[in-house]
């Protein structure tokens, strides 16, 4: 069927022929015999066979056409940010010739430009369902003139867990009766049937089976390796098959960022997006992507919905995807608008689990090719470790393993810049200090010799210090008995520590000088007999109370 056949109205047939859009595809003939005349729509339909045009078309018609529906509005829900974003350049596209405006609505992004065009009555509202209900709580976006409502990706909503989101939604827009709603979802679930059979009156029902897309229009190869290999074999297959542009999924993150910066050593221009990665870098990288100026992507399922490029030459599972419809929907990438297509999946230890459940649910076995040691290229990001930045922002810090400590590391053997000494005028590097001696407490300094000093016990023989030793005990331990010598203690004080005459403090002594040792067994010196007074005990609590009872007796 022809565009031109189906009596579209002027405006919006000039809009279609500038977008490039000739004959209609199986999806879109099949929405237009119900849809143009107001009936719900409930549709399987594979991403990229043309739904979008589909629905956007319908509904500018009976805009158009029906002149109740004039100023009526169009709400969009789609499950990612970068779908959104797609399905408004799209009404755009087709709407160029019309007075219909539409505007994207999603979080990571300021209010402020959202909420202009609320208060300028944006017509067709094209959102992610958590943005949607925030400006809702918030009293700044009103649902009530709702006439038609599109839940797109409505299998990948509920992946995400939207699904409590679209039923608070849908409460605050007319009755299922006084609105026309068009769901459409990659796969048949009973998720998706239970919300159709609930929110939509008498849908038609439109299937397109997935097998037609994915093993008809789409080149599938299966390759069986090993995780250490994978990185090599991936370089040989980018060698062999040399695509104008390539989109490589991985399951994880961190490995999405990763792989990107090790195709980057190996070469290859690529950059990567994820859910973590800023709305405003993502958006960037998938304009770049569509200009050309990328040839290569590395994403996460997030990337699996919403990405419509034309002419996607390969599509790499770099892992094999855990659930059957996310397999799907990646080498939908490449199979777009009827155009033939190449998938690619490398299936490891860690992942190759998931492959029984993929070919089951193809009903068909991906073929399987085998490879020789040719293939396998050389990794020159092999034996680097990549650090990851929190948020997917930054390059983070490349090591070689094996050559050494990071400079930057704690454990650095690494002088300080500081502590380096300054070089000389002459251009020449100073000397490095030498080491200190041991027992050296000063910096790169030599020990002082110990000043000679007369009556020094420590700088006379041993046997000229011993001797005087036992002179002197032996003389106070002949007056150790009798009265104190005037001058003495007072009564009650500890006796002062006695020093040998000319004897210098033991800690005034120089630091690192050699002393001599001492007699293990000195002579002891005897206690003076006069015992130190004891002082008397303080009284306590019972001594008292004896006294006062004591007192009374007296008395």
């Amino acid at each position: 069927m022809e565009f031109q056949d189906l009596n579209l109205h002027p405006d919006l047939f000039k809009g279609i022929q500038e977008a490039g859009f000739t004959s209609c595809m199986p999806v879109q003939e099949m929405v237009f015999a119900h849809s143009l005349s107001g009936r719900d729509i409930y549709a399987q339909s594979q991403t990229g066979t043309g739904k979008t045009a589909a629905f956007l078309i319908s509904i500018f018609q009976r805009i158009m056409t029906v002149p109740e529906l004039r100023t009526r509005k169009v709400l969009i829900l789609a499950p990612t940010r970068e779908l959104a974003v797609q399905i408004e350049a799209e009404a755009a596209k087709l709407g160029k010739y019309l007075s219909v405006s539409a505007g994207a609505f999603y979080g990571g992004v300021s209010y402020g430009p959202q909420v202009d065009m609320l208060r300028e009555d944006v017509q067709v509202i094209v959102g992610t369902p958590g943005r949607v209900i925030d400006l809702l709580q918030q009293g700044k976006m009103l649902l009530q003139e709702v006439r038609f409502l599109v839940i797109d990706e409505a299998d990948r909503m509920f992946d995400m867990g939207f699904i409590d989101d679209i039923r608070k939604l849908l409460r605050y827009l007319p009755k299922a009766s006084d609105r026309q709603t068009y769901l459409f979802s990659a796969t048949l679930g009973l998720r998706v049937k239970d919300l159709a059979w609930e929110y939509m009156r008498d849908p038609a029902e439109i299937s397109i089976e997935p097998e037609h897309v994915t093993v008809d229009l789409v080149t599938q190869e299966l390759y069986h390796v090993g995780s250490h290999e994978k990185m090599s074999l991936l370089l040989g297959l980018l060698d062999r098959e040399k695509p104008e542009s390539c989109l490589i999924f991985c399951n994880q993150k961190f490995m999405v960022e990763e792989l990107a910066r090790r195709l980057k050593v190996n070469g290859y221009d690529c950059e990567y997006i994820m859910g973590d990665l800023p709305q405003a870098k993502r958006l960037e990288v998938i304009e770049r992507l569509k200009a050309g100026q990328v040839k290569m992507l590395v994403a996460t399922d997030v990337a699996a919905r919403g990405l419509d490029i034309d002419a996607l030459a390969l599509v790499v599972n770099y892992d094999v995807p855990e659930d059957a419809e996310s397999y799907v929907h990646r080498i939908g990438r490449t199979a777009r608008a009827g155009k033939a297509g190449k998938a690619i999946t490398l299936a490891c230890e860690k992942f190759v689990y998931g492959l029984y459940a993929i070919e089951k649910y193809l009903g068909d076995k991906i073929p399987v090719m085998p490879f020789e040691e040719s293939l396998l290229l050389a990794d020159r990001s092999s034996g680097i470790r990549f650090s990851h930045e929190r948020g997917g922002q930054g390059r983070g810090r490349e090591e070689r393993r094996g050559g050494g400590r990071s400079p930057s590391g704690p454990s650095s053997s690494r002088r300080p810049e500081s502590r380096r000494p300054a070089p000389r005028p002459d251009g020449r590097q100073p000397p490095r200090p030498q080491a200190r001696p041991e027992g050296d407490q000063g910096r790169g300094q030599a020990p002082r010799p110990a000043p000679q000093r007369q009556g020094d016990p420590y700088a006379m023989p041993e046997e000229e210090r011993m001797r005087r030793y036992k002179e002197k005990y032996a003389a106070e331990a002949g007056t150790g008995g009798g009265a104190p010598k005037q001058g003495s203690r007072p009564k009650g004080q500890r006796p002062a520590e006695q020093k040998p005459q000319g004897q210098r403090p033991q800690q005034n002594a120089p630091r690192g000088a050699s002393r001599p040792p001492i007699a293990q067994n000195p002579p002891q010196r005897q206690a003076p007999r006069t015992q130190p007074a004891v002082p008397a005990k303080k009284p306590g609590i019972v001594d008292r109370l004896k006294g006062l009872f004591g007192k009374k007796k007296d008395k």
